[in-house]
């Protein structure tokens, strides 16, 4: 199962959109915090607990801390989720031959 760190990690949406910028490239927070319309401060709280969760890795750049996102975690999660998608999947497609089925009697 995912840990509890990754699913508090990415509860908040400010964290998801930091990952989801990071899903591009890696970026130093400065340029996070911009994209995201934060404060720095509050950048690096984000970008704090997203590395507690093992989601984002950071590297020294110069006088930058640049952080880029680590797939292994959301590896993890997408293989947690696949019975779960394998069972909405069945359900949907299920209701879609209903569906077909009504409208071919109409």
């Amino acid at each position: 199962m995912a840990d509890a760190a990754l699913w508090t990690a990415l509860a908040d949406p400010h964290r998801r959109a930091i990952v989801a910028l990071l899903l591009e490239r890696p970026r130093p927070v400065g340029e996070i915090a911009e994209s995201c319309g934060l404060s720095q401060p509050s950048a690096s709280k984000h970008l704090r607990v997203l590395r507690e969760a093992g989601l984002v890795r950071v590297r020294q750049d110069a006088q930058r801390r640049v952080h880029a996102l680590d797939p292994a975690p959301i590896a993890a999660l997408d293989a947690w989720l696949e019975p779960y998608r394998r069972l909405w999947n069945r359900s949907l497609d299920t209701l879609g031959r209903r569906l077909d089925a009504t409208s071919d009697d109409t």
